[in-house]
């Protein structure tokens, strides 16, 4: 049975599930299978959020997220540990979400840390220094924990749509791993990320989102999409060639997150189909080659220099992109 204190958390810091569907949000898409399906993503986070605010136990969460299909569970992680990191972080020296992602959540590692950024869209700044747990021993600890900060301009995008994405406010910026001038771009891989889901996996929708962002942000935001087109699917073969295309310049980009999600899904145990066509579609990859473009990459992001060594990865992925660019499709 859920906890008292728990229901009343989920009540304040959660939507219901028709809330974070494309109408409620007012989305401009046009109800489909597709949509369907991609409204399930933020669903599942909804419900791995409830389960884990109102869970006695670690055990107790676990089977309900062992319960989700493979291609849905990394997401309701993402919730379990939006919830657990709420109630370490508003209590004293909790160690809920440590536990998780260092069991079970460890293969979801990568959307467990966006998860981590929910709860911070939701928690005051002060509370923010607690949200980060100690995961040392996890092979991407602390250089992927730049994914709370995506997984907080997602959120604002997503739930303040017309502020964010209509106007492009940006967000003002925090020191995360002490680099305060890094943080608006993984910010805006974040927003990214929600312009495929706002515009329902429609390319020119996409496509015309992006393009109304100032040209330094675009980049970032062509990164996001790779990320959720690879990640969540929506998209036809003919509609990613000519998402690719208009990517232009910033192809590397988009490249370079179909890359990262690629790396994520394989490292959950589960790359479906779609991500694998999609992937070959945005990269010319198979998903053995683009999980070893990661792994082989990943080995610069150790050295030293100005910017995160999350950066150094993705700038390393985007290299090889940049430099094969003109050669024959692998």
């Amino acid at each position: 049975m859920p906890t008292v204190l728990g229901s009343l958390r989920r009540l304040v810091l959660t939507p219901e599930l028709a809330d974070v569907g494309f109408a409620k949000r007012k989305f401009p898409v046009t109800p489909s299978p597709v949509t369907e399906r991609l409204e399930a993503v933020p669903q599942a986070v909804v419900s791995g959020f409830e389960w884990g605010i109102d869970a006695r136990s670690q055990w107790e969460v676990e089977r309900k997220l062992a319960m989700v299909e493979p291609e849905l569970r990394g997401f309701a992680y993402e919730g379990a540990t939006m919830a657990f990191t709420v109630l370490d972080a508003m209590g004293r020296r909790g160690t809920r979400t440590r536990d998780l992602l260092m069991g079970p959540g460890q293969p979801h590692i990568f959307l467990a840390y966006i998860g981590i950024g929910f709860a911070m869209a939701r928690l005051p700044r002060p509370l923010w220094k607690k949200v980060l747990p100690d995961l040392t021993g996890s092979p991407y600890y602390p250089t992927m924990s730049w994914l709370a900060v995506d997984g907080y301009g997602f959120d604002k995008a997503y739930f303040d749509t017309p502020r964010h994405i209509g106007r492009q406010e940006p967000l003002k910026p925090y020191p995360w791993q002490g680099a305060p001038d890094y943080f608006p771009r993984a910010v805006d891989q974040g927003i990214g990320r929600a312009l495929w889901f706002v515009h329902g996996a429609r390319p020119e929708g996409v496509v015309s989102a992006v393009e109304a962002f100032a040209e330094r942000r675009r980049p970032d935001l062509w990164s996001g999409v790779g990320l959720a087109a690879t990640f969540a699917g929506g998209c036809d073969h003919e509609g990613l060639a000519a998402l690719r295309a208009a990517a232009g310049t910033n192809a590397p980009h988009l490249a370079q997150g179909a890359v990262f999600a690629a790396k994520a899904r394989d490292y959950s145990g589960y790359l479906p189909e779609h991500s694998r066509a999609t992937l070959a579609a945005l990269t010319d990859l198979s998903g053995a080659a683009a999980v070893r473009l990661a792994d082989d990459t990943g080995a610069d992001a150790a050295a030293p220099g100005p910017l995160p060594a999350y950066e150094l990865w993705r700038a390393a992925v985007r290299r090889h992109f940049a430099e094969t660019r003109d050669r024959p499709a692998a």
